[in-house]
């Protein structure tokens, strides 16, 4: 695998069963997928959570966090359930590092987020 790359992602891409979403700035696919896919690229899972709607208690979506023990990287990925969508809007991390838009690099640092010391 090269470095930066995550064989188990790039293959639900290929396949279709995840895709990019630029609106949400996320992935469209089953969050089991992705944990599925980041624990066969070597991320042993650490945490695992589900939240849910206080109107229903159906789950409002999840977060699940893994380490890979041999590099020490860690990746995160966070979904958010929509009503009357078959699959989640998921994020992903991999070492701070957004897992984002096939267009662009595998792994690019979110614009949004602060980098740096108090301004």
């Amino acid at each position: 695998m090269k470095p930066g790359r995550l064989a188990g992602l790039d293959a639900l891409r290929e396949q279709g069963r995840m895709t990019w979403t630029a609106e949400e700035r996320g992935w469209v696919a089953a969050p089991e997928e992705i944990v599925t896919a980041l624990s066969d690229d070597g991320f042993q899972e650490c945490k695992r959570e589900m939240t849910t709607s206080r109107r229903d208690l159906r789950p409002a979506g999840g977060v699940w966090q893994g380490v890979n023990a041999r590099t020490g990287t860690v990746a995160s990925a966070i979904w958010v359930n929509r009503p009357g969508w078959q699959d989640a809007v998921v994020f992903i991390d991999i070492d701070g590092a957004s897992f984002g838009s096939p267009a662009s690099s595998t792994l690019e640092r979110d614009p949004y987020r602060e980098d740096g010391g108090e301004g």
